[in-house]
């Protein structure tokens, strides 16, 4: 059980990595815009049970507030 948590923990971790490294090149309204529909994914993954539908629309209204953020 502890080889299979440290496995995704490692995994997680790797895939964290080199998600922030593709956001160096990116202006901060596509910086929010990405911020926006990660936090709106979770939100709506919460919210709604876990549900696609609504992980799916989080991040879509996520998105669209992150990119409105400081225009």
């Amino acid at each position: 059980m502890k080889t299979i948590i440290h496995l995704a923990l490692t995994a997680a971790s790797i895939a964290t990595v080199l998600a922030l490294g593709a956001c160096a090149g990116m202006t901060q309204q596509e910086k929010n815009t990405a911020i926006g529909a990660g936090a709106g994914a979770i939100g709506g993954s919460i919210l709604s049970g876990g549900s696609t539908a609504g992980t799916l629309g989080g991040a879509a209204v996520g998105g669209l507030i992150g990119h409105e953020v400081n225009k």
